[in-house]
């Protein structure tokens, strides 16, 4: 099976109206809960081998995981050979003890295992799951799960609510040279497409993901790279203004902490935000996109101090466009949550051009995955942010009579291009969409090399009902030598 295929069959079927999968699941999968789906298992005996270094796994449908997918085995040379449904290859637990189902009744989705240390074929680790809608989630060497991304994200945040396509089908394989190749149809009712993943699993691992889509109606927003994490609190807190505190022993908790975006001359980073009334939508204009991605930039144990959820080993993703975007912006769409079980930020691009019935929009792009900067995957070289921290402006610099609303914001830049000498002049470029900086200040961190920028922000009066914007970014020597840090208050 070829990409070409898959798309065939997606156009066929984006020139009829949506039919979604009929809803077959037997009555006692559909009423299970959450430990009784967990304890289905798969037979350690029963897992696919799909050739050298790579396993399969897959997934039983029930609770939750209500959707069936096909799935077929693609060897090397050979035809598609259809993974009918099993009984016998699960431990289907307490709760299903004795049951069994027919091969119709398909898999919820699947996943697969590499040997990482190729002296160990055998020692083979899961870095890799497609299940539910179009989410797959990825790891690199000695990372764990956490962010998901998405095969497309359609009407983000609208008011007439989001729209889920599923991945209907998959063809699984070959293995060729360290990497697996994965093909999928996506349905849905606004668009159908066609995709293809060559997964080259490592530190960092990456996914060459290629699409066809085509549109059954036009789509105000159409999200490409679609990334989805959950951000409950961080190191300035949740960072929304009036936010209730997450009242925690963990300092912080969240699978990602910023999202950065480059564009030709620029690299920006928005540290995410929760606690907001309402949900929040941001947009990065990019003319054209170089790439962006939700990271995990902080990786010390002691910044989360929770031993299983492990979030300093949780990856971050990149997105590096190669064809089919365009103009348009990076969106951030940011929920209000208190719930650390469910994601709450979504990061997509969305092309300023419009997206029409009947036209078929073909992408290539590469998503890989980051753990410790500087990654080689993000460039150009300049330094990054590494700490927003924001406090009383009051503590360091009093005032008579003191003024509460004054805000301090600490900004920590480290890596490469900043200049070791703590006498050199750094200058400081800052903005804000309301209100004022005053009096920045910038100094050399002896104790990482580092700079730190010191600025106080002076808000207007009233407050304005949305997000105040702040940017900073540092020069030295008639260059820009970091990142540019967009902060909201």
């Amino acid at each position: 099976m070829r990409l070409e295929d898959v798309a065939a069959r997606a156009e066929s079927l984006a020139r009829s109206p949506y039919r979604p999968h009929d809803d077959d699941l037997p009555p006692e999968l559909a009423a299970l809960n959450y430990d009784d789906t967990q304890a289905i298992r798969v037979r350690p005996e029963a897992t696919v081998p799909l050739g050298p270094g790579f396993s399969m796994q897959p997934f039983h449908r029930g609770g939750l995981q209500r959707r069936r997918v096909d799935i077929l085995l693609q060897r090397a040379g050979q035809a598609p050979e259809p993974f009918g449904y099993d009984a016998g290859l699960f431990d289907l637990g307490p709760a299903l003890k004795g049951r069994s189902y027919p091969a119709a009744l398909g898999y919820a989705g699947f996943r697969i295992a590499h040997a990482f240390d190729t002296a160990r074929p055998d020692n083979q680790e899961e870095f890799l799951v497609f299940l539910g809608a179009s989410y797959f989630r990825v790891r690199g060497k000695g990372q764990i799960y956490g962010l998901s991304a998405r095969g497309i994200a359609v009407d983000t945040g609208a008011p007439t609510g989001e729209e889920f396509p599923d991945f209907t089908t998959f063809w699984i394989g070959p293995v060729e040279g360290g990497t697996i190749t994965v093909l999928a149809l996506l349905e849905g009712p606004s668009l159908t497409g066609a995709y293809r993943f060559v997964v080259t699993p490592g530190d960092p691992s990456t996914l060459a993901v290629t699409a066809a889509l085509f549109p059954r109606r036009a789509i105000a927003g159409l999200g490409l790279a679609p990334l989805t994490s959950m951000f409950i609190d961080g190191e300035n807190g949740p960072g929304a203004r009036g936010a209730v505190p997450f009242d925690d022993f963990r300092p912080q908790v969240h699978d990602s902490d910023g999202l950065l975006v480059q564009t030709p001359g620029d690299r920006l980073w928005r540290p995410l935000a929760n606690g907001r009334a309402a949900p929040q939508t941001s947009a990065f204009r990019a003319a054209p996109l170089e790439g962006f991605g939700l990271l995990q930039r902080e990786r010390r144990f002691a910044a989360y101090l929770d031993v299983q959820a492990r979030h300093e080993d949780r990856p971050g993703l990149w997105v590096r466009p190669e064809s089919g975007f365009g103009t348009g912006a990076v969106r951030l769409f940011e929920i209000p949550s208190r719930e650390e079980a469910t994601d709450n930020i979504v990061a997509a691009f969305v092309p300023e051009a419009p997206v029409e019935p009947g036209r078929r929009l073909d992408l290539a792009y590469a998503l890989v995955t980051v753990g410790a900067e500087p990654a080689a995957a993000i460039a150009p070289p300049l330094a990054r942010v590494v700490s927003t921290r924001v406090g009383s402006a009051e503590r360091l610099r009093p005032s008579n009579p003191p003024s509460p609303k004054r805000r301090l914001f600490a900004i920590d830049f480290e890596g490469p291009g900043l200049p070791d000498d703590p006498k050199a002049t750094v200058e400081v470029a800052l903005s804000a969409s309301a209100g004022a900086f005053v009096e920045p200040y910038t100094e050399r961190v002896p104790q990482t090399g580092g700079w730190r920028l010191y600025a106080e922000f002076r808000p207007p009066e009233p407050m304005p009902a949305g997000d105040v914007v702040l940017r900073a970014r540092l020069s030295h020597a008639g260059r820009v030598i970091t990142e540019t840090w967009d902060g909201v208050a």
